[in-house]
């Protein structure tokens, strides 16, 4: 139900308790209350507590997300600098070692 059906609704309740305005003012203002009562409920609203209870525990989680962010960052940056250097060290160990040398006699082994 869109806002406009809701207020539309809302209006219509109004006017229809309103029509007794032989009633007691009192009376009146309950009838009022309770219809403002049952509209702001099936909009589904929330308190400004919660509002604000929500809010920053949203803030605490972005904090904590954008922390784990810049963390993983520098993991992985460590990580690539040490498979960098992995490489260049794999490199030169096979240049730096000479071919091993048949110790079988130059036969081949089956």
């Amino acid at each position: 139900m869109s806002h406009q059906d809701r207020f539309g609704r809302l209006a219509r309740e109004l006017g229809e308790r309103l029509q007794g305005a032989s009633q007691a003012p009192e009376e009146i203002h309950k009838g009022v209350q309770q219809v403002v009562r049952g509209a702001c409920e099936r909009l589904e609203l929330v308190s400004r507590e919660d509002f604000d209870i929500l809010m920053d525990v949203l803030q605490r989680t972005r904090s904590r997300v954008e922390a784990l962010e810049a963390r993983v960052a520098t993991l992985e940056a460590a990580l690539d600098q040490d498979a960098a250097t992995s490489d260049e060290s794999a490199r030169e160990v096979t240049v730096d070692t000479p071919p091993a040398e048949d110790a079988g006699g130059g036969e081949p082994t089956r």
